[in-house]
């Protein structure tokens, strides 16, 4: 009978142990939450890049070390923007000043998923997971003369096209507008 009801006087006597047991309750409901919700966080640029190079890989070459390693500095020499970034922080590239690509290319060589590659990198370069792809213009609704100087500069850097001897904003606005049907195709 006092091993049934001893917890319960344990409880009971001390304010302490009350109030610890109060404490565990609650950790161990919201821990799984907690949990969940760090883990809904994705490295989207990470997985796009990794994704493509192992998509665009032979299944038999997808177990070799060294062609996903081959592929992953080949599929970086022609990106830009943020995927050339990532590329930039796990030394796929010529002038990366460190290099976490055994980091990469094993788990990858192991059938891991590329979520869970992402993953790990996280924790050993956090600003991998960092980086995220700029929001994607409407352009039915977008009006340009409401966005500022640097997202102007930043549509034309995306088209590769350049604003020479632009400096207020009324000039970038009228590139855009002259180089956007290039670029933008609008349905009838």
């Amino acid at each position: 009978m006092s091993l049934t009801l001893g917890w319960k006087n344990c409880i009971r006597s001390h304010p302490r142990s009350r109030t610890m047991w109060t404490v565990n309750l609650l950790v161990s409901l919201f821990l799984p939450y907690l949990l969940y919700a760090r883990r809904q966080e994705s490295c989207e640029v990470c997985e796009k890049v990794l994704r493509d190079v192992m998509d665009n890989m032979a299944m038999s070459d997808r177990s070799d070390a060294n062609k996903i390693d081959e592929a992953l500095r080949e599929h970086c020499g022609g990106v830009k923007g943020k995927e050339n970034k990532f590329c930039f922080y796990i030394g796929a590239l010529p002038e990366s000043a460190t290099s976490i690509m055994s980091d990469v290319v094993k788990p990858l060589s192991w059938s891991m998923p590329v979520e869970k590659v992402c993953e790990k990198l996280r924790t050993m370069d956090s600003q991998i997971c960092e980086l995220k792809f700029d929001k994607s213009i409407d352009w039915e609704t977008v009006d340009l003369k409401k966005l500022r100087v640097k997202e102007l500069k930043k549509i034309l850097e995306n088209w590769g096209e350049e604003c020479k001897g632009c400096t207020e904003k009324s000039e970038y606005v009228t590139r855009i507008v002259e180089v956007k049907p290039k670029y933008i195709k609008n349905e009838l």
